[in-house]
């Protein structure tokens, strides 16, 4: 893999605060349905603004580890990764959901990824180890308009594997857009709805951010059933959303 032209994003402190609370979880610091300290003191306390604070606050609850409840403050959930899994809704195909559930067609999709360390999240999420793991990042645009955005995770191990050059845009657009759903084996989704999508670029706005479908897509390869060739986050905004499901008796 050529590492001398890397197409870095910086990473963002939320990131890291997220990490910091995930940690924290994890550990037993702050127990299942006990209540999150206050913005301000948890802010204080990992000395970051409240506003970088709510950034990481509102990825722990798209992923289902914190709960807020307006006017009494932030709730640990039992995690989803110790959850009982259940039967997931299957789309009819597997390919691509982004243009599966949005009304739109696009005319440019920008794609920036960055290297990041091994995480408890992406360790749970991606089932293995990793380092580095490859995050991506997808703006779909259609006449300069951000219409959408997908946030993907990825093995090290599926970019050396399958030897994607992660400087070849092209090449790399086509395998997350269409040729990682033919190497797969099968994928779940699980869907939520979100008031924050958080950019790595905060010059970037998206056009009905704040009520948006969250589709969390993890997808399986053919070769490794096990573990997940790519984990992504779909942020759909509600106007511009057309999810169905057809079914039918077995």
């Amino acid at each position: 893999m050529n590492t001398k032209q890397l197409n870095k994003l910086k990473r963002p402190l939320y990131i890291n605060v997220y990490d910091e609370l995930l940690l924290q979880i994890k550990k037993g610091e702050y127990q299942p349905g006990t209540q999150l300290p206050s913005e301000p003191e948890l802010a204080r306390k990992l000395g970051v603004s409240r506003a970088t604070l709510r950034q990481a606050l509102v990825l722990l609850q798209d992923d289902g580890l914190v709960r807020n409840l307006r006017g009494k403050g932030n709730f640990v959930l039992e995690s989803s990764y110790n959850q009982k899994e259940q039967e997931n809704v299957q789309l009819e195909k597997l390919s691509n959901p982004m243009h599966k559930c949005h009304i739109s067609t696009f005319d440019q999709i920008d794609l920036h990824y960055r290297l990041d360390p091994q995480t408890e999240h992406t360790k749970q999420v991606l089932k293995r180890y990793s380092s580095p793991v490859v995050a991506l990042e997808r703006l779909y645009r259609q006449e300069g308009d951000l219409l959408a955005y997908a946030f993907t995770f990825m093995p090290i191990q599926t970019v050396e594997n399958l030897s994607l050059d992660l400087d070849h845009k092209e090449k790399m657009l086509e395998f997350l857009e269409n040729e990682a759903y033919l190497d797969a084996n099968y994928g779940n989704i699980e869907i939520k709805y979100t008031h924050t999508v958080n950019l790595a670029d905060p010059k970037e706005k998206l056009i009905g951010q704040d009520e948006c479908f969250l589709l969390l897509e993890t997808l399986y390869s053919k070769a490794e059933a096990d573990y997940p060739l790519m984990y992504t986050k779909f942020y759909i905004p509600q106007q511009f959303s057309n999810i169905k499901f057809n079914a039918y008796n077995s």
